[in-house]
């Protein structure tokens, strides 16, 4: 079982009163008056129930860190309730499940990961930056460890605007987990996203080096390919000259077959 419960990016379905215009968004720590909203947030948008440890542990800053999202411009005392919270968890990066991915040097210290736990907006205040406002709150916090790697989560593989929201903020999508969560008996599956900070960065996974590879190949067939069609017809090309004085011999149609090569060998990660 793991240490810390898993992660959840949603936005909730509960009632709330309307909103201004234009609402003032603030961001805070958690406190202990945050308790009772926070657990009812939590209940009513994630799937996965929460032990009151764990909520004990946010509102009086245990070993989670936290950010409060809430709106200045709400009237009748409700200006301090939260709209959105993001709580995260500071890891060791060589326990943690990315430590493959990590580089790092260790003569510099131990280095550490940065755990998002869980994220939410309520419904009436989506749409308005408050989530992004929150992932930025934990990469800057994150940024001022010297020894921070890197900011990982996972999200469920059928939250489409959570992955486009971290793809925008690019982090990079590093792993399919295959029956991550288990929800009323289903399992799903998860993405693995990772924000790498202070310089640290991942190594090409094999899915990378294979890509890498094949595109090599695919450019090396088709310069022996321009190599047969100037053999072959050499009427058809010309000499040009480089800056540095050294010349190549390119068919007639060396610019189209250039812009092709550059095109194919871009790649995706997944």
């Amino acid at each position: 079982m793991s240490r810390f419960p898993r992660g959840f990016v949603e936005n909730s379905s509960m009632e709330e009163p309307k909103i201004a215009r234009r609402p003032t968004i603030c961001f805070r720590p958690i406190n202990p008056s945050d308790l009772e909203r926070l657990e009812q947030i939590h209940r009513d948008i994630f799937p996965i129930r929460y032990e009151s440890e764990f909520f004990q542990n946010v509102v009086n800053g245990g070993d989670i860190v936290s950010w409060a999202a809430v709106d200045r411009s709400r009237p009748d005392g409700h200006s301090e309730e939260l709209i959105g919270f993001v709580t995260a968890k500071i890891v060791l990066a060589k326990e943690s499940e990315i430590s493959d991915l990590i580089r790092y040097d260790s003569s510099k210290g131990e280095g550490t990961l940065v755990y998002i736990l869980t994220l939410g907006v309520v419904e009436t205040y989506r749409k308005r930056g408050i989530a992004k406002a929150l992932i930025n709150e934990v990469v800057k916090y994150s940024s001022g460890i010297p020894v921070c790697r890197g900011v990982y989560l996972h999200v469920i593989a059928h939250n489409n605007p959570a992955i486009r929201l971290y793809k925008r903020m690019s982090f990079r999508c590093v792993r399919r987990l295959h029956g991550f969560y288990l929800i009323n008996g289903q399992h799903f599956d998860s993405y693995l996203f990772v924000y790498f900070i202070n310089g640290s960065r991942s190594p090409c996974s094999p899915l990378d080096l294979a890509v890498l590879v094949l595109n090599y190949m695919r450019s090396g067939i088709k310069s022996f390919a321009s190599k047969l069609t100037v053999n072959h017809d050499e009427k058809g090309s010309k000499w040009l000259k480089s800056k540095d004085n050294t010349r190549c011999l390119l068919p007639t149609q060396t610019k189209r077959n250039l812009a092709s090569e550059r095109v194919s060998s871009g790649y995706d990660y997944v």
